[in-house]
């Protein structure tokens, strides 16, 4: 049996679909998650949401930057993760994840990370993955410290929400650091 390089044992990566528009639709009315993942944004209309999809399935990647759809092997949409900041040259490379608020703490996220960097490491010779956290997301950074990533640094005051500034943490991880994980 051949082994499928974005599957794991309970998800899978695959393109962001004009279908997934309505569950991503549903996920901007938790503004909390927003918060926790990037920021609240104006509210969108149903349109604009299924104009985001058929845009984000229609462009798959730019360079290495890539979006794509975490999805349980029974074909459930759980949530998204992201490839920002992707420098071939440096072989550096960022990551962001958000799973929909019905399905933390199942190991999705965990295992989605694992499938990205599987890929990033093994197959496009990146050497360095680094994650921001916010410092209020206390989840995150409990994610990004399971994954192995230690936190390299704290920036001061970058992260304006309710009504006040927080802290942002950067995680990193080497491609040496990834062949020794033990997760």
């Amino acid at each position: 049996m051949h082994h499928y390089i974005w599957s794991g044992i309970k998800v899978r990566l695959r393109p962001i679909l004009p279908t997934d528009w309505e569950k991503f639709h549903h996920n901007d009315f938790d503004s909390e998650g927003a918060r926790l993942c990037d920021v609240i944004h104006f509210p969108r209309s149903e349109d604009g949401t299924r104009s985001w999809a058929a845009h984000q399935a229609s462009n798959t990647s730019n360079g290495d930057n890539i979006s794509l759809a975490i999805e349980t092997l029974d074909g459930e949409l759980v949530g998204s993760i992201g490839t920002n900041s992707c420098n071939s040259r440096h072989g550096t490379f960022k990551y962001g994840i958000a799973i929909f608020r019905e399905h933390w703490r199942k190991g999705y996220a965990s295992e989605a990370v694992l499938i990205l960097l599987r890929y990033y490491f093994e197959e496009l010779r990146y050497q360095k993955v680094n994650a921001h956290v916010y410092a209020f997301n206390e989840g995150s950074s409990a994610l990004q410290e399971h994954l192995g990533l230690i936190q390299e640094g704290r920036l001061r005051n970058m992260i304006y929400t309710k009504g006040q500034y927080f802290d942002e943490y950067v995680y990193g991880l080497t491609q040496s650091d990834y062949v020794n994980l033990k997760v």
